[in-house]
């Protein structure tokens, strides 16, 4: 398809006055009240391809805390001891977590 590049352009007035007017023209035509399908059958439905996993065994490999790191009382994250904020009654908390 070839355009001509000659031809006058159309100034923005004249573009959004005929886009408006398609737009009101379909919006009438594609409207209904009634809700075609209800959203949790739909899900109940769908299953992703491949998402049976109850056959698989996963290998990861588990460290325990090592000597410079914590496990927050709040958060329950392993952090470096270096992200300690605070202490208390034998617990340690993260700075993200500080009270």
């Amino acid at each position: 398809m070839s355009t001509d590049f000659d031809t006058p352009r159309k100034n923005d007035d004249e573009f959004s006055e005929e886009s408006i007017e398609a737009l009101k023209s379909h919006r009438a035509d594609t409207q209904s009240a009634v809700v075609d399908e209800d959203e949790t059958a739909a899900a109940e439905g769908f299953e992703l391809p491949g998402a049976d996993l109850s056959g698989e065994e996963l290998m990861v490999r588990v460290l325990p805390a090592q000597v410079d790191e914590f496990t927050c009382a709040s958060c329950f994250l392993v952090r470096h001891r270096s992200q300690v904020a605070k202490e208390k009654d034998g617990l340690l908390y993260c700075t993200d977590c500080e009270d």
